[in-house]
């Protein structure tokens, strides 16, 4: 993942993405540069117009964000039902526990 962070931040600086410049970050974080990684993650990135798949992404987390946000409303009455379910079971279970106290 530090390389693609690598490559993305010498795009945002309107530097070239090329192996020396990945490096280069990667080894400034502090972390050890893998150079194989990093051969594959330039050869990957070859004609790949980074600023069109970015604008891409950005628009792309509205829409995931979408069934995610209708699955979790799906999910909240049924998370109040089980709630319910949970507090009437312990009614009964310390209607229960009172009884036997009384016949011992």
């Amino acid at each position: 993942m530090e390389y693609v962070y690598a490559a993305l931040l010498l795009h945002s600086a309107g530097k070239d993405v090329k192996e020396d410049g990945i490096k280069k970050v990667v080894e400034a974080a502090g972390v050890a540069a893998d150079d194989v990684r990093i051969k594959a993650l330039v050869a990957e990135l070859e004609g790949v117009d980074i600023a069109k798949v970015l604008s891409q992404a950005a628009a792309m987390p509205v829409a995931a964000a979408a069934p995610v946000a209708a699955a979790a409303a799906a999910a909240a009455p049924a998370a109040k039902e089980e709630k319910k379910e949970e507090k009437k079971e312990e009614a009964e279970e310390s209607g229960v526990e009172g009884l036997g106290a009384l016949f011992g």
